[in-house]
Order: structure tokens, then sequence, then C-alpha cells
């Protein structure tokens, strides 16, 4: 039998992660040993037995066989926080494909050299008598500013130390001199820094509705069972998902549990954490990308100890070292940034249903327009799935105009508002209502259309647009299929051929040349570059600073403001052409949750979609709100391409400093991939590329990519360490290769 050997970590802070030692396997732990297991390792001079973490098992031995120690055996029943974290680290790399490391860093919470937060103050030691006897000394000796310390303790009996240090302008030399003599005594104490400073006063309660008090009812039950599931709330924009989330974690914190809330955009943090902070006090936090490495630190240890019940954040806020997590909430489930971009190119969803699986806990997700995955697993019974149609604030659904652009331009309208759009505008403005006007700019960048009938340049092969590239090429990023760029219309012979080319700062100023008076803010990459400018924006627009607001796809993402009662959409259907087979589903998502911003208060609400493809089904669907019409029909287009999640997807991604050597390797490893394809349900397997991928170079990198269709998971998991072992021996100059299973992205 072939001896095995396990690379272990012993010792799992940051500063340490890429040092580890190797363990020869006893024969009695062979084909039971994984990586991510807990074990016990003899370590150092003594043998002292330490925990330690498995990264690794292999055949190959790389010191001397006769010094290998072996492993003592395996750490049962281990329920402490890093342990299970390391699990989950595991799973991350068998699932979808990284180092050890990697996962590991993705996982544990940051050990950097942060500098403890320490309140210290002065303690009064000496009677009254002592002091006026010292303060009488000093004053003979002109020692000024131990005089003015003394004369203050002789007011109170401790003084932070900031303010003598501060205010009193008294030395640290001075304070350790009466420390010496007895008079005060310095005393430390470790404060956690809290990145959460509101002054909000308690939301009552709300009455929950019948079919909110419904799913409370059944997610609860389920968990005392024993048998806490995964759950789909497909609740329409102003539903009251929130509500449902906020008494489920209550009945969760009840129990002594901890929950997770996650968000797809730092953007919502604020009006979130409100929401919650009102509800939970300052038993509530945060982690997101703004906080400082003390205050991530901090919040990491806050809930180690027990001092937090919720934390609020996008997907990094699930690795939050909670002991006892009860439920994890993924809010607006549908989106893409739930999926990482960098390795491990992880799923939050799945990985949430995981992290709940080592803890024994629920998942609920929500939202109005699911992902075809969460709805299609439902739809199978992976989930269980709710609906909530009404809206509770007793409003209806807004009514929505779709105006097909090419009309306009035949009419002689060339602006960027169309008739509809500039008419609701100017009524919005006198009523002193307020609109909201989104930019969908999604795919923007690459595609070519004709302005005159909409007709969009597709690949024949993959049914996704071809993008322009230099040269006057369109290119296909999935198999790399190519052709000239036309210069008329292939179907209606009309010379508007272009990409389109706005910004939020361009609508700013054609909508100020129309209305001189119209207070605007923006919203975009340019505008929330600073920490607390998403914040600002979005309160100075609730606050009614602004008539308009402008943006790209933060701004209709789960915010609420009762007074906007007119929602404009530009350029609706951008999206549809990002060569992605998600196109159609992301369009449906981006105009439904666009719609829904408006009439959320008690005043009806407007939509006006402006678009070149009115007949495209993404839009007609989204227009009358129909989610289960527009599912059908796209879950019947994945059906018949074998996309996901019917089938499944994996993206092998290559990164080469030179052109030749990269594209070379993709097509050797496409290669390797072929040659492991089987009969029976495996068979079914289809390599499309390689090809360069969408954009083929950056920062001098060449990207080149293909992907792999085959509806068993588990069979693209084996080609993915098939390819991980042949590159091991393969001499790699500059190139790196990343897996990305079921992606969201053609990169």
């Amino acid at each position: 039998m072939q001896e095995l050997y396990a690379d272990i970590i012993v010792d799992i802070s940051h500063e340490k992660l890429d040092k580890t030692f190797q363990y020869r396997v006893p024969e009695r732990l062979a084909g039971v040993l994984e990586a991510g297991m807990c074990v016990v390792v003899p370590f150092g001079n003594g043998n002292k037995p330490v925990k330690g973490y498995v990264m690794e098992v292999g055949g190959e031995c790389r010191f001397e066989p006769s010094r290998m120690k072996e492993i003592q055996g395996l750490v049962k029943d281990s329920v402490e926080v890093e342990d299970k974290m390391i699990a989950l680290a595991g799973w991350l790399r068998r699932n979808y494909g990284s180092t050890m490391i990697q996962a590991l860093k993705t996982v544990l919470p940051a050990k950097q050299s942060v500098k403890r937060l320490e309140h210290k103050k002065l303690q009064r030691l000496m009677s009254r008598e002592e002091l006026l006897s010292l303060l009488g000394e000093c004053r003979r000796r002109k020692q000024v500013a131990k005089e003015r310390l003394l004369q203050e303790l002789l007011e109170q009996e401790t003084i932070p130390y900031e303010w003598v240090t501060g205010k009193l302008g008294v030395s640290a030399q001075t304070v350790k001199s009466l420390e010496r003599a007895g008079a005060v005594r310095i005393e430390s104490s470790l404060a956690y820094r809290n990145p959460v400073r509101l002054k909000e006063t308690a939301e009552k309660e709300k009455n929950l509705s019948e079919d909110q008090r419904h799913i409370v009812e059944r997610v609860t039950a389920d968990y005392d069972g024993g048998h806490p599931g995964t759950y789909l709330i497909h609740g329409i924009t102003g539903s009251g998902k929130t509500e449902v989330y906020m008494r489920l974690i209550q009945e969760m914190t009840k129990r002594g549990k901890q929950a997770v809330v996650l968000i797809p955009e730092i953007a919502l943090t604020y009006q979130t954490l409100l929401r919650f902070y009102r509800r939970f006090g300052d038993r509530v936090s945060v982690m997101n990308s703004t906080l400082s490495a003390g205050e991530k630190y901090d919040q990491c240890q806050r809930a180690k100890n027990g001092e937090i019940d919720v934390i609020i954040g996008p997907r990094s806020a699930l690795f939050t070292p909670f002991p006892q997590i009860g439920i994890i909430v993924i809010d607006e489930e549908h989106e893409n940034s739930y999926k990482s971009e960098g390795s491990p190119k992880y799923h939050a969803r799945e990985t949430a249903v995981e992290v709940a699986r080592l803890h024994g806990a629920s998942v609920v997700l929500g939202s109005a327009t699911p992902s075809l995955e969460a709805y299609y697993r439902a739809g199978r019974g992976e989930y269980t799935l709710f609906t909530l149609k009404e809206r509770l604030t007793g409003g209806r659904l807004p009514t929505v105009y779709t105006i097909d652009l090419r009309q306009e331009l035949r009419e002689g309208n060339r602006s960027i508002f169309s008739r509809k759009l500039q008419e609701l505008l100017s009524d919005r403005l006198a009523k002193g209502e307020q609109s909201i006007l989104f930019l969908n700019r999604r795919g923007y960048a690459g595609f070519i259309s004709c302005r005159a009938c909409g007709h969009v340049m597709k690949c024949p092969h993959c049914d996704v647009s071809l993008s322009e590239h230099k040269g006057g090429r369109l290119l296909c990023h999935y198999c790399g299929y190519g052709e000239p760029k036309p210069k008329i219309c292939p179907k209606c012979g009309s010379g508007y051929i272009s990409g389109f080319r706005a910004g939020t700062q361009q609508i700013e100023e054609k909508l100020k040349e129309l209305y001189p008076d119209v207070r605007t803010l923006r919203m975009d990459a340019d505008t929330t570059r600073t920490k607390d400018s998403y914040e600002q924006i979005l309160s100075a627009f609730s606050n009614g600073e602004a008539d308009v607001l402008i943006g790209t796809q933060m701004i209709v993402k789960g915010h609420d403001f009762p007074r906007v009662t007119l929602v404009g959409v530009l350029a609706a259907d951008l999206s549809l052409s990002t060569g992605d087979y998600h196109a159609g589903e992301r369009t449906f998502q981006l105009l439904t949750q666009a719609v829904g911003r408006a009439g959320r208060g008690s005043l009806p609400g407007e939509a006006v979609i402006q678009t070149y493809q009115p007949e495209h089904y993404a839009v007609v669907h989204a227009a009358k709100q129909d989610y289960e019409g527009f599912y059908e029909e796209d879950i019947l287009y994945r059906e018949m391409l074998g996309y996901p999640p019917v089938s499944h997807m994996l993206a092998v991604q290559v990164f080469a400093r030179e052109e030749e050597r990269g594209m070379k390797l993709a097509g050797w490893l496409a290669r390797r991939a072929g040659a492991l394809k089987s009969h029976g349900e495996d068979g079914k397997m289809q390599i499309l590329g390689p090809a360069p991928a969408a954009i083929g170079r950056i920062n001098d990198i060449f990207r080149f990519v293909f992907y792999i269709k085959c509806s068993n998971y588990g069979k693209l998991i084996q080609i993915k360490d098939a390819l991980e072992e042949a590159l091991r021996g393969q001499p790699l100059k500059q190139e790196t290769v990343q897996f990305d299973f079921d992606p969201m992205n053609t990169i």
C-alpha cells in the first residue's frame, strides 16, 4: 500500500499561513483523512502533542522518510469556531478550486498586527489630607504641572488619562512620578472599536400579515424540531421581507443563537443597519470593506465573545466567527456580487448552506426576483418556497410604460429622454415629488447594435452578443467565433450601427438643460469613493435635498424612498447584450428592482422603461412584474443550451505574461479535459473554446478561457482535480490557472 503524507498547519495566525509541516498518515487513517480535518500531531523537539489542520494529503514525501513523524489521531466532536472554519476552508477548496492557503485566508478573520484600544484612567490613592500636603510641597518647588493634576484630583477621584495629558497638559513622566510616590494608580481596560455610530430611537414591532406569520412559524418549528432547512422567500418589492427576517432573528436570539445578514452592496448597509439597530440596539454590528483593520478585528473578537447577536454585511460577513449561528439571511439573493471574483470563486448562497450545516442553522433567501438557481432548486424540493404577493404599505405596484426608442428616433426625438419620461418628470417637479433616473450601464462597453431597428450582433453558436475589439472585429467570448464589424445593419440596412456611450454625468447635464432649477444627486462609482459617501448621498435624498437621484444599478437595490413616485429606466436593454447567458435574467431583475422603487409610500407610482427591444421577453415580463412568466421562458432557454442551473459549467481561466504561452497552455488544458470525457450521464460533457477573454489583456497579463458543460457537478470537480494534478508537473513560467464553477460573469 502506498505511503501517504499530509501537510499540516499547526499555527493558523495569518502571518504564518504559508508554513506547513509534513507528517506520515498512519494506515488506520488512510482513506479517512481529508483536507480541513483537525488532527493531533507531535511537534517540536519534545514531541509535544498539538492540534493541527490538514492542508493536503498526497503520496509525495518531501523529507527523509526515516525522520518523518506520524499523525497521532483525529480530533473528534470538536466544536470550536476555528475548527468549523478550517472544515469550511476544506469544503471551499474541494468545491471551488484554490489552494488551501487561499481558502483559509478567505474564511479566517485577519490576525494582523492590530493595536488594541486601551482606555486608561488615573485613580486617586491618597486621602485629601495627604494630597493637600503633597500639593503644598509642589507649590514650594514650583512644580506647576504636578500642582495642576493634584488640584484636579482633589475635585474628583478618577480622571481619564487622555484628559490629563491633553486638557491639563501633564506629561506621562510627571504622572509616573506621582504613581511612584503612591498618590495615583494608572488603570487600563481594553476597549473595542465599534463602527456603528447611530442614535436612533427604538422601533416597535410591526404586526405581521398572515403570510408573514406563516413563514416565521414554519421556519422556527423546523428549527426547534431539529430539521433546519433552506427557505426561499419570493416577495414582491415592499411586501415586508425585512420584517420577516427581523422576526426570525428575534426568535433565534431568544434561543441564544446568533444571526448573519448578508446584503449585496455596501450602499445598502446604512439603511439595513438602521432598521436592525432600531430593533436590536447595540447587539448589532457591521462588517464590510470600508472598516479599518482595527474595526474588523474588533468585530470578530466581539462576535467570538458573544457581545453581538447580529452581523450585517456583504458576502465576507458570512465568515464572522460566531460560536452559535442559528440563522443566515441572504437578502436580494439574486445579486451576482454574492459570487467571489477572487480565488476561491465561491458563491455565498451555497457556502451559507454549508456554514448552516456545520452549525445546525437555518438559511433564508429573499428576493423579489429570485435567481434561476434558487427558484429551480425550490421547484425540485431542495429549498422550501414561500411567496409574499402584497405590498404592506397599501401601495400598488407602479403603472409601467414601455417606450420604443426606435419609434422615438423615427419621430425625430434624439434626446436621451423619451417624450413620455419628460412629461412625467415635469409633472413630478411641479408636485414636489421625487424621481429616480436609472442608467443601465451593465454591458454597455462592448456590444454592437442597430439604433434604427434594435438588432444586436450575436454569435451563431452560443446565442450571446458579440463584443467589439480593436481592428473592427466582433468576437464571442465563449467559443471564439469572430466576424468583421458590419457597416450597415444586416437586418434593416440602416447605417445606425454603433455601441452605447453615455454616463450619469451626461444624463445630469442633459436633465439640467431641460430643467435648469432641478436639484440633482448622482450615485455612481465616481461619487461613492469615500468611506461615508453612500450614507451621505442616500441621507440627503431621503431628507428631500434633491428632486432627482441619478445613478447606476446601485440606486435600484433595496432602497426605500416613500416620496419617489417616478422611476425612469434609460437604455433598459443594454444588459441584454452583455455576451453572457445571464443577460435576460439580469435585465429582468434590474428592471423589476428599478420599477419597484416607485410608489412605495402612500402616493401611487409610475415607471418608464426606455428600450430598443420592447418585444424581448425580459422587458415584457419586467413591465408586468411577472416573475413566473419570465422564469418559464428563461429556464426553457437554459435547458435547450445546457446552461446552469439545469446543467453546470466550469470555466478554466488562464493568465499569462506571454500571449503565445497562455494560448498554448489553455489549449493543452482543454485537450486534457476532453480526454477525461466518459460515457453515460457524464458523456454529455461539452467543451467550448479556448478563446481570448472578453478583455484579452489587463496590466500586460494575457487572459484566455474555456468552458466545460456537464450535468454532473461531481464530474466537473473530478476534472478540476485532474487538471490541478496535471499542472503540478508543468514548468509554468509566469502563468496561473483559476477555476470558476457556474460562473456569474465571463472574464
